[in-house]
């Protein structure tokens, strides 16, 4: 199996939601298996909010296996035997391809002056490198959270390439509660000292504490109460008793301490407040008029959409707003929500049940 990282260089500027375009744009990639000789076998996988191009390899930063390496690889429920698996990390993001840390035409790190980008912008990008590998039409489309959003728009404005779209513990638009977590996370981050507007990447200190913090409060949303209270309860941490003082007493706070802290040697704090808004720009059904059903008109696609009772974040309210536009577009769909207790989570984790619907709706 395949996996070492590449990065393509588009000729042609890269035209973007906001009005400007993003010249010399760089998409970073990794592909698993073989392409077939028709080019019909290509899976695309968008991944989510902090994620990136690393599904199924090693992270070159944590050394940590790829990301849904439990769902890719020879005979997993992704076959890399049987399909070519293409994953590229989103532009904004910080593994490779371009986004705030990278340098403008000036030599200098963008920082703030990137362009604020949307997922459709993003989706370009993957089209471009679609393209580029001359693959016409996927034999899937598949992303679990900000990756479905990515599925959802590549089904909604380039309906001709894709055959099936597979959307897991995603939205088609973000809602008031969504964009709080975030703008609570960006504050974080910009009030941070050591942010100086954006423009850190000289600098000896990063905004590692406004990130760290960000990147507590996204996760809490990721898990359910469940999850918390089976994993940690009111367990201390390392003590008999109480210190009365404001060490991380209990083992959830040191759990969000160390998620927060490793978070910090992998991401960039600029791509977190890109990559967030974004997310929160995001609303299929405004892009096409205010219908979302008109978003899918006419579309061929096969449509499968997955959701968790335990997701807070996304609820399966969500997946079926989805699904009833899909009906009223006529598209064929089928949707099923599976029980797990791990929250948002979830379809990064050990869920038989997902494995059994993803491997079923791609053959």
């Amino acid at each position: 199996m395949s996996g070492a990282s590449q990065v393509l260089q588009l000729t042609d500027p890269l035209p973007l939601d906001g009005g400007s375009e993003l010249a010399q744009a760089e998409i970073a990639y990794e592909t698993y298996g073989t392409l077939a000789n028709d080019r019909s076998n290509a899976i695309l996988i968008c991944h989510a909010l902090t994620g990136d191009q690393y599904v199924a390899s090693t992270h070159p930063v944590t050394g940590k296996p790829g990301w849904w390496e439990r769902m890719v690889g020879p005979g997993k429920p992704i076959d890399t035997d049987r399909y070519f698996v293409v994953c590229a990390n989103v532009i904004g993001s910080c593994m490779g391809s371009s986004g705030p840390a990278s340098l403008a035409a000036d030599g200098k790190p963008y920082a703030m002056r990137f362009p604020v980008i949307t997922i459709r912008d993003m989706v370009r990008g993957l089209v471009a490198l679609l393209d580029a590998l001359r693959i016409e039409r996927l034999h899937a489309v598949v992303g679990g959270s900000m990756g479905g959003m990515q599925a959802l728009s590549l089904a909604a404005n380039w309906p001709e390439r894709a055959t099936r779209v597979l959307v897991i513990a995603s939205t088609s638009r973000h809602s008031a509660q969504n964009i709080a977590f975030h703008e609570l996370g960006r504050q974080a981050v910009m009030a941070d000292p050591n942010w100086c507007g954006g423009d850190y990447y000289a600098a000896d200190a990063q905004p590692d504490s406004g990130l760290a913090v960000a990147r507590m409060a996204a996760h809490i949303t990721y898990l359910s109460e469940e999850a918390l209270t089976e994993k940690f309860g009111r367990n201390l941490q390392d003590r008999e008793t109480k210190s009365f003082g404001f060490d991380a007493d209990f083992q959830v706070e040191s759990y969000l301490r160390y998620q927060g802290s490793g978070f910090t040697r992998r991401f960039d704090a600029n791509s977190y407040l890109y990559i967030t808004r974004a997310m929160d720009y995001f609303d299929l059904a405004e892009e096409h008029g205010g219908k979302l059903a008109d978003a899918f008109a006419g579309t061929t696609a096969r449509f499968c959409l997955v959701s968790f009772d335990s997701d807070w974040l996304y609820p399966t309210s969500e997946s079926r707003h989805v699904v009833h536009a899909l009906n009223a577009a006529g598209a064929a769909v089928s949707f099923v929500e599976l029980s797990a207790p791990h929250g948002h989570d979830s379809f990064l984790l050990d869920v038989p049940a997902l494995d059994r619907v993803v491997k079923g709706f791609l053959e």
